[in-house]
């Protein structure tokens, strides 16, 4: 099998340490593999698969040497400073960050749902918000067969989601400190506050759900709105949602669509209490579907409660599946 030489832009973080695990896991077929972070890391050792590896500094530079594919989770500056000048050295970009995923040249995908959209890559394909990845699977399986017409999302994020500040933030809480990274406590709260506030009520993470559910599944006039929570778990994301679909539908067809989409498990026995769970989530690839049920208050609607990993397959999994799509199609 023919091996790559991969870059992995942001490894010391939260994000790029899971790159790295995944990488391995999955045993991703790498040549030379080249570990870049800011000044303030540079030097550091970072091990992956038994061999030592120095980071370097993130510079211009670095990208002259020989690279296929590079994956970045460096934060959305550093990526609209850095990618372009990547890509422009031939080098194929995975970005994780936000910057470039509303771009209508720039590919946004997740390999279930839309992996005919990586053939469209002009050398910078980004990868979507943590929650929005999640969510567009179950709808995908719903929208082949029913048509969908308006999705409600509210979720319950975890606090990793924020990075290694959000979880000394819930520690810090759990321990009767002040928090430093939300504007509230977090440790026994829930906050109806992710990200930044917009000018017509919603917040920027609200938005990314919206926009980003939209270009995915390519329904540029799908009715969406979504309400983000932050919520005292660790890891794992949780989201209800309630999807009004344009066609009729027995239950049994609902559950046979989900259960037969690639990346899901559906766990819903609820003579057992078998539901999905952060904690049965964290640590796995693949999106938990559950509580699946009509809603009798709208016509052709269904509720559902979605739960996955917001580091693995919300960010570092899907990151590296991108990479490997790209290596399937013959694209690299």
């Amino acid at each position: 099998m023919k091996k790559y030489n991969i870059a992995v832009a942001g490894a010391t973080g939260m994000v790029g340490r899971k790159f790295l695990e995944v990488l391995a896991e999955r045993d991703f077929p790498i040549e030379n593999l080249y570990l870049f972070a800011s000044k303030r890391s540079a030097g550091k050792k970072m091990e992956y698969k038994g061999k030592s590896y120095t980071v370097e500094e993130l510079t211009d530079e670095v990208f002259d040497r020989d690279i296929d594919i590079a994956l970045f989770s460096a934060g959305g500056a550093t990526s609209e400073r850095f990618s372009p000048v990547a890509r422009d050295k031939g080098v194929i970009v995975v970005d994780n960050s936000s910057a470039f995923r509303m771009y209508p040249e720039i590919p946004l995908v997740v390999p279930e749902v839309n992996p005919e959209d990586v053939e469209k890559h002009n050398g910078i394909i980004a990868n979507p918000n943590c929650s929005t990845i999640q969510s567009v699977l179950p709808l995908k399986a719903l929208a082949e067969k029913f048509g969908i017409k308006r999705v409600v999302y509210s979720t319950y994020q975890a606090v990793s989601g924020s990075g290694v500040d959000g979880i000394e933030d819930l520690k810090r809480g759990l321990e009767g400190k002040e928090p430093k990274n939300y504007p509230h406590p977090i440790a026994n709260n829930c906050l109806p506050h992710i990200d930044v506030f917009l000018e017509d009520g919603y917040t920027k993470e609200e938005r990314k759900m919206i926009d980003e559910t939209r270009k995915i599944l390519g329904t540029p006039d799908m009715a969406i709105t979504a309400t983000c929570v932050r919520v005292p778990v660790e890891n794992s994301h949780s989201i209800s949602i309630n999807i009004e679909l344009e066609k009729s539908f027995e239950m049994t067809e609902i559950f046979e669509a989900l259960t037969g989409f690639d990346g899901i498990i559906v766990e819903d026995d609820t003579s057992k209490n078998v539901y999905p769970m952060p904690i049965h989530a964290t640590g796995k690839d693949e999106v938990f579907v559950g509580r699946i049920r009509r809603d009798f208050s709208r016509e052709n609607s269904v509720n559902i409660w979605c739960v996955a990993d917001n580091i693995r397959k919300g960010a570092a999994t899907n990151t590296v599946q991108i990479a490997e799509l790209l290596i399937k199609k013959g694209l690299i």
